[in-house]
Order: C-alpha cells, then structure tokens, then sequence
C-alpha cells in the first residue's frame, strides 16, 4: 500500500520545521562550547581540555551530523512530494 502523496503546503511546512530544528541544534552547538567552555576545562581527555576538543572536533562532527540528517530527511520528504512518475518513456521508431 504506497503511502499518500504530501502537498505541496505539508511538504514546505515538513521543510520549515526540518530547518528550524536544524538550525537550533547548530545554535545550541556554537553556544554551548564557547559558554560552557571554563567548566568543561577541569575534564581533560588524554591530557587535553574538554573543551579544546569540542572547539576542535565536537562541533565539526555535529555540523557534519546536521548536513548528513538535513540530506538524508530531504530526500525522504521530497520523495513523498514527488508525484507518481511513470516508467521511461517508450521511444518510436
């Protein structure tokens, strides 16, 4: 059973919301390690500040994460909005 086709209305309201999330997580990325950066220098990781490690690579992989979920998400979405395609066109001789 093919689930029912988003309109365009659900597919732009999918995308905002997607986006809007997205974007809160990279805030909340950015904000957290320059904030909290003083506590987290008392924990160390094979000799090195916490956050040393979360300015250097923590936040690079989350906006990695972000990129990857923000394709991944999209294709399904647009996937749902795109209408039924039929097979390749027949060519005539």
């Amino acid at each position: 059973m093919a689930k029912p086709q988003l309109t365009r209305a659900q597919h732009w309201q999918k995308t905002r919301r997607l986006t809007a999330i997205l974007l809160l997580a990279w805030l909340a990325t950015g904000f957290c390690a320059a904030f909290f950066a003083r506590e987290l220098t008392g924990l160390s990781v094979f000799g090195w500040p916490l956050s040393f490690y979360l300015a250097a690579q923590g936040a690079s992989l989350v906006y990695l994460a972000i990129l990857a979920i923000y394709a991944w998400r999209m294709r399904r979405l647009d996937r749902a909005a795109a209408p039924a395609t039929p097979g390749p066109p027949e060519r005539r001789a």
